[in-house]
């Protein structure tokens, strides 16, 4: 297969003898490269590289409608490297190809890549959004440990039996578009169109893609569209045009260029623009067997700084039509916004488009809720309106989380860390810590975790600090409370139906004694309910009522309190409590439950 996803590249058109190739950028082909590049403003542009000793002029490009140069150039192949020459103004400009698959860096040249790459029988289908548990992480930093300088796609991937085991099935990885240097967050995208060289390039991402597919992960990718750049930024002043020295002909050149990285606002206002964007969301899921895409800050897209009065319709239309031809081609790929302005018009179709968005209602008050030292801080109304919170008329348009990259930095830190500072290990850390996983994995929405949440690392996120893989060993206990979680979560055992589904009734909230309860169902499994009760206060609560939806023998499936999560912990309670039928908490049964401090409970029947 073709970097564009065929053979050989789609024949746009014979005339007089001459094929001309379609696409954008290098196009391979058996007798040599065909090279296409969108630069309006200039008066002449060629192509040069090692196919001919980086001789200028050589092979110069012709103009074709809409801005467009072409030129085929017999003998070049696959890992030449190439640069433009485009002429504007009578002054030389040398670029590298905004379209370039690879590069030798960020700052040195686009080489040609075929895409070629033995896929096997990879036809890997994302679950169903009610049944996905998605963990972000880092390429950069999630196999460089302590003594190892890793930091490669096949480092990730060594770690895939660990995830296995955590029972996660959805890996959402940072940005892995080209960036400045070797180590970033990489939301500073210099080329969006090829893999990051210090991660392994391209082939490497592909063998990674593959490879979590046969463990059953499906990959999401993060994407940043809502800026360029700004460092080594080949496309700032594309050709030399621009105007009051602002970015040229990919980005607005006034005052819809402003964001909070920098002026490179991309200027979705011109087709051309739109559609390298399009291409790249396309080529993602396409090229690579991508399951999904999470666009990074599309406030910034749809406008200017967030501010009604800066809307930005093009961003808006951009979003929409991107979303809109990816659902029609790839039905069961996953798009999610971190938009965090809590739109609900960026799920819907007549929006913004996307699936799912990062829950600003979620994340905020419940991290608020856990880290609060004093306990008569925590508003359980609020954990209520949290855990109730919907986009639209589907629980599963949002994503819960206590842990993202954003979160666990940017002067914030992990939850233990933020509630025992220099003592994540501390027993209110892990306790309440806990809970907030809890409360992500129980609640209705694509739960998510973020690297090495599950076994309680702490401080808080840099490019440059890898994963301490000894607190997987250290926090057994905690790793093991996150897997229950997740199986829970996922149904594993045929016990929790109801966590997959759309109800949710908060039925019992307690301000004084920081208590809540609430139901989960699911449409299709009525005898799949499960009831969850947390308590939020240091105190152990025995003989404590609370209204069960049926009466009748309800086991106990998870107690956080549970000596095989913590030594120090209470240790088992009863298996089960019988529910009377009498109403109560709006329910029409009742049963008395024992909660230790900081912990949860969750109630199931049996089938």
């Amino acid at each position: 297969m073709g970097e564009h996803g065929q053979a050989v590249v789609d024949i746009l058109t014979v005339a007089a003898g001459a094929v001309i190739h379609a696409g954008m950028g290098a196009l391979p082909h058996p007798d040599g490269v065909a090279f296409r590049l969108w630069a309006p403003q200039a008066t002449n542009v060629s192509v040069r590289g090692s196919f001919n000793s980086w001789a200028t002029g050589e092979f110069a490009m012709a103009g074709e409608d809409g801005g467009h140069w072409y030129v085929d150039v017999p003998g070049a192949g696959v890992g030449d490297e190439y640069r433009y020459r485009v002429t504007q103004g009578g002054r030389d400009h040398d670029h590298i190809d905004p379209y370039a698959m690879r590069v030798s860096n960020s700052a040195g040249n686009a080489v040609v890549g075929d895409g070629a790459f033995d896929w096997e029988d990879d036809d890997f289908q994302i679950a169903p959004w009610n049944e996905l548990v998605i963990y972000e992480l880092h390429v950069g930093t999630f196999s460089r440990e302590p003594g190892n300088a890793n930091g490669l796609f096949a480092g990730v991937a060594e770690k895939f039996a660990h995830l296995r085991r955590l029972g996660i099935n959805a890996i959402q990885i940072m940005p892995v578009a080209e960036f400045a240097g070797d180590r970033s967050w990489g939301y500073n995208p210099s080329h969006i169109f090829a893999v990051e060289s210090s991660y392994g390039g391209p082939s490497a991402f592909r063998r990674f893609v593959k490879e979590a597919h046969r463990y059953g992960f499906a990959v999401i990718l993060d994407v940043v569209y809502n800026h360029f750049g700004p460092s080594d930024l080949d496309l700032w002043q594309f050709g030399g045009w621009h105007e009051y020295d602002q970015g040229g002909i990919y980005f607005y050149n006034d005052w819809r260029n402003h964001t909070p990285w920098g002026a490179t606002r991309p200027d979705y206002g011109r087709p051309e623009v739109r559609a390298f964007i399009r291409d790249n969301a396309l080529m993602w899921l396409r090229d690579y067997h991508l399951d999904g895409l999470r666009w990074d800050q599309t406030a910034f897209i749809r406008s200017v700084n967030t501010e009604p009065s800066q809307d930005l319709p093009d961003g808006w239309r951009l979003m929409r039509d991107v979303t809109a031809e990816l659902r029609e081609l790839f039905p069961h790929k996953l798009l999610i916004a971190e938009d965090m302005q809590n739109d609900p018009a960026v799920t819907r179709m007549s929006g913004g488009g996307f699936g799912s968005q990062w829950d600003a209602a979620f994340v905020h008050p419940i991290r608020a809720a856990l880290i609060t030292p004093r306990d008569e801080e925590r508003s359980m109304s609020v954990v209520r309106d949290a855990l109730m919170h919907r986009y639209n008329d589907d629980v599963f348009q949002r994503v819960v989380y206590t842990e993202s990259h954003d979160e666990v930095a940017n002067g914030r830190a992990r939850v233990p860390e933020e509630i025992a500072p220099g003592d994540a290990g501390a027993w209110a850390a892990r306790k309440r810590s806990a809970q907030g996983a809890a409360l992500v994995l129980t609640a209705p929405g694509i739960p998510m975790l973020f690297q090495g949440q599950e076994f309680l690392s702490s401080g808080w996120f840099q490019d440059s600090v890898g994963l301490d893989w000894e607190l997987a060993t250290k926090y057994s206990g905690v790793l093991r409370l996150y897997t229950d979680l997740v199986a829970l979560r996922l149904n594993r055992a045929g016990v929790s139906r109801g966590l997959s589904g759309q109800g949710i009734n908060v039925h019992h909230v307690n301000e004084a004694d920081r208590m809540i309860a609430y139901h989960r169902w699911h449409q299709s499994a009525p005898r799949g309910d499960v009831v969850v009760v947390m308590n939020f206060a240091n105190h152990h609560r025995t003989g404590y009522r609370v209204g069960f939806p049926r009466a009748g023998r309800w086991k106990l499936r998870f107690n956080s309190d549970g000596r095989r999560y913590g030594e120090d912990y209470c240790g088992s309670l009863c298996d089960h409590v019988l529910a009377e039928a009498f109403e109560y908490d709006g329910q029409l049964a009742a049963a008395d439950v024992e909660c230790g401090p900081y912990s949860v409970l969750m109630f199931s029947q049996d089938e």
